[in-house]
């Protein structure tokens, strides 16, 4: 069997990670992949938005499944082109991937399916948006309507921060096109969490839970960013959370898009009224993946060819019930201007640590050696029985790994670790 996997980030290494404990498959590709997915599946130079050639070479390579990581290629409508050629693909087709690529889409889609959200507001110029946030109860959400890896969102303090967030949307254009439109959202108080399901068109399986860290900076302080570290354990929602987001979110919102396939991402606020949905995501969470996927104990190349065939009902899913964590050692600047092209060292003596596992987001390997390519540049990753076994055998590994410029935060899973105790 061949696999395809789209995408060039740690969540397309740590999906490359599992597929690749299958026996089956004879060869793997990446396109475009990154320095270290480089060491388990070829290299293919195909950028992760050029769907055609994709294609092209789907069908040239005889490609039996290709799965889909970022949201971007989804939203162009990879899995409709791949449809057409008769080739195998996992993820949801271009109408459907709006739940990710429009706000504005979701938060109706939302409402009118009864699912429960926070209040909003939909804003087309600058002066709808001030004139809005005029009246608005603060603190208050500011929200770019398009996808912004995750960088599109400000919570807003101050009514001067809310107005600076729509002047760097609407008129600067900091985030480009996705900020042509806003939706302002009611804020919600409580602890975040990931809901994670496959889906079939008819059928669905949760997946671990999961609580990723979006600000920068430790205390949750900072901008957001692209998700500083994860941790997955069976604590974070109670058997009457999780039974919740099944009746009220999961369920309603995947009877309404009828012929979902692929991951639906649910980020989730845990609210004194119950939980909320923040968010969809129409894949893999990044760097939610990195934790789900270690304490997966089923084949997860069964499950897409399950999810592609549409016979998941049948399908086996079982998770472990060891703690994942991750923690993502990023450039000093991240997520502003950051310098490219240090090299990266420790990463074998990483590797060799106990239950750890070293994902690749932006890296280029040169010669034999790694060198940083962005700004998130590695996810540390390590199982433990404990939440506290787990985070500690990542920050140890994280320690050993050097490169200029290196930073992190020092309390990823700060709250599991009081759920746990």
């Amino acid at each position: 069997m061949k696999v395809l996997v789209v995408g060039s980030g740690g969540r397309e290494h740590a999906v490359i990670d599992a597929l690749s404990r299958n026996s089956h498959i004879k060869q793997i590709y990446a396109a475009p992949g990154n320095g270290g997915i480089a060491s388990q599946a070829t290299i293919v130079p195909i950028s992760a938005e050029d769907t055609w050639e994709l294609a092209d070479f789907a069908l040239q390579q005889k490609i039996d499944l290709t799965f889909v990581g970022p949201e971007v290629p989804l939203s162009m409508g990879i899995v409709d082109l791949f449809g057409e050629h008769g080739l195998k693909i996992v993820g949801p087709n271009a109408l459907d991937a709006r739940l990710e690529s429009s706000k504005t889409y979701a938060k109706r889609f939302l409402k009118a399916n009864g699912i429960p959200t926070a209040g909003f507001w939909e804003c087309s110029s600058p002066d709808e948006a001030y004139q809005r946030l005029d009246d608005a109860p603060l603190p208050i959400v500011v929200k770019a309507d398009g996808l912004a890896a995750g960088k599109g969102v400000v919570v807003a303090e101050s009514r001067e921060d809310a107005r600076s967030a729509v002047r760097d949307f609407m008129e600067l254009r900091t985030m480009g096109s996705a900020g042509c439109r806003l939706v302002i959202e009611e804020f919600m108080s409580g602890e975040e969490a990931s809901f994670l399901v496959f889906a079939d068109g008819t059928s669905f399986r949760p997946m671990a839970v999961s609580q990723d860290h979006k600000r920068r900076f430790d205390g949750d302080l900072g901008p957001n960013t692209g998700g500083m570290g994860a941790y997955s354990i069976d604590g974070i929602l109670t058997k009457d959370e999780h039974e919740t987001v099944i009746s009220t979110i999961i369920r309603p919102a995947l009877e309404a898009a009828k012929d979902y396939t692929g991951i639906l991402y649910a980020g989730l606020m845990l609210t004194p009224l119950g939980p909320k949905v923040v968010e969809f995501n129409v894949r893999f969470g990044d760097p939610e993946a990195q934790v789900i996927l270690p304490r997966l104990n089923s084949d997860l190349f069964e499950i897409f060819m399950d999810i592609a065939d549409h016979r998941l009902a049948s399908s086996r899913v079982e998770w472990s019930t060891d703690a994942a964590a991750t923690v993502v050692l990023v450039a000093s600047g991240y997520p502003g201007k950051y310098e490219s092209g240090k090299r990266i060292e420790g990463l074998d003596e990483a590797a060799r640590m106990e239950g750890v596992r070293v994902y690749h987001a932006g890296t280029r390997e040169q010669d034999g050696t790694i060198y940083t390519s962005g700004g998130r540049i590695l996810n540390v990753t390590a199982r433990g029985a404990t939440l506290s076994q787990a985070l500690d055998r990542a920050y140890a590994a994280a320690e050993v790994i050097r490169f200029e410029g290196k930073d992190y935060r020092r309390d990823i899973g700060k709250k599991g670790l009081a759920k746990e105790r």
